[in-house]
């Protein structure tokens, strides 16, 4: 049996925090990359925001950012029930990509569509898949001679997940023709809608059940409609959101 070192025991300190068009948890796509409509900006803070931790970063196209699943629980509990697989099958902790997890550290890869040095440092980011406010504790940038592996086995994700047909309602592209983010949001919408954000054992119930999921500074209301042969979820209407 092995001790663990004396020096076990490490304090993270933040080095920035994420504004993105998820002002909410719920909706946000379980990877990254899934909606590459979804903006964000990663702003440094002091004294990481100097111009010069990121002298050369604009020569990579996508980054690694390390962060704190902050709004999750700080218990954990070593079997954890992935939505890939129904929401109803444990697998080990160690073997998701679950947000309740010790220490609550998370991985995202992204695409890095920018650098600011005006005012301090900001990165603008796309496909990006944390809600607003994340404390992101390191970036690295990816390489993909070293970190893509096409022979890889994935488990029980081994593809990603199939996208459900979104459709809108009169009101809904009513709506969003009267935006100047009309094309954007619209994209956004169908992407992280498309990958069905209902907890997977609502998924299938029953058609009618209204949900909303909150997008830039929108409230989005859809619901499921089944048929014999597929399901499609509607956006029934979009809100805009006040306070």
């Amino acid at each position: 049996m092995h001790n663990a070192p004396d020096n076990a025991s490490f304090t993270l300190t933040p080095i920035g925090y994420v504004v993105s068009d998820y002002p909410d948890k719920f909706g946000i796509p379980r990877q990254p990359g899934l909606a590459q409509a979804a903006n964000a900006s990663l702003v440094l803070t002091a004294p990481y925001n100097d111009p010069l931790t990121v002298r050369g970063l604009e020569d990579f196209s996508h980054l690694w950012v390390s962060f704190i699943f902050h709004q999750s629980p700080e218990r954990w509990t070593p079997l954890v029930r992935p939505p890939r697989l129904g929401g109803n099958r444990k697998v080990g902790v160690f073997a998701s990509r679950s947000t309740h997890r010790p220490n609550r550290l998370g991985l995202s890869l992204v695409t890095l569509a920018g650098i600011d040095t005006h005012q301090g440092v900001r990165l603008r980011l796309e496909g990006c898949d944390l809600v607003s406010g994340t404390p992101v504790v390191d970036i690295k940038p990816y390489l993909p001679w070293a970190e893509a592996r096409p022979e890889a086995v994935a488990g029980f994700a081994p593809q990603a997940p199939a996208l459900l047909p979104v459709t809108f309602s009169h009101d809904a592209l009513d709506t969003l023709a009267r935006r100047v983010d009309s094309a954007s949001l619209h994209a956004l919408i169908e992407q992280v809608l498309g990958q069905d954000p209902r907890p997977a054992y609502k998924q299938s119930e029953e058609s009618g059940r209204v949900y909303g999921v909150r997008l830039r500074d929108v409230d989005v209301k859809f619901r499921a409609l089944h048929n014999d042969e597929a399901t499609t979820l509607e956006v029934v209407a979009i809100d805009i959101m006040t306070g």
